[in-house]
């Protein structure tokens, strides 16, 4: 259990705008012989709820936007706005990409997508994510599937 627990942890960490990793973890307990659901489970869990504590604290700092140490302008908003308008809630199903994962998680909560559209967005790319690397530590590697 503390397996998938640490992996969980990782998972979330993972996905917060903190730096870290967590498909190293994920492939090695894979190659121990942890359960191939419940590590890909526990995976997706996680990050997933590590975007959604992203969304949330976009959806909260709107309202510091008028103090000084506020990390963006007004200008630079509406640019943010501007892009996620152009590519749409749909990019949200590329909240796994390395660089730009974590923040548009964040920006979707500064713009405030709906928490449920979110939420089957971000679930599902993490989800089909951590499945392509259980393939790929599969076929590559050799890790028992």
């Amino acid at each position: 259990m503390f397996a998938y627990l640490s992996l969980f942890v990782v998972a979330f960490v993972a996905a917060t705008l903190l730096p870290a990793s967590s498909e190293a973890l994920l492939l090695t307990l894979r190659q121990q012989g942890y359960l191939l659901w419940a590590l890909w489970l526990a995976a997706t869990a996680g990050n997933t709820l590590g975007s959604c504590v992203n969304w949330w604290l976009g959806r909260e700092i709107l309202r510091f936007q008028h103090r000084r140490w506020f990390p963006a302008d007004e200008k630079t908003l509406e640019r943010a706005s501007g892009q996620f308008a152009r590519f749409g809630s749909w990019s949200l199903l590329f909240a796994w990409l390395p660089i730009v994962g974590d923040p548009l998680t964040f920006v979707a909560g500064i713009l405030r997508i709906r928490f449920d559209l979110f939420l089957l967005l971000v679930a599902t790319g993490k989800a089909a994510r951590y499945a392509l690397v259980l393939m790929i530590g599969h076929s590559l590697l050799g890790i028992s599937a």
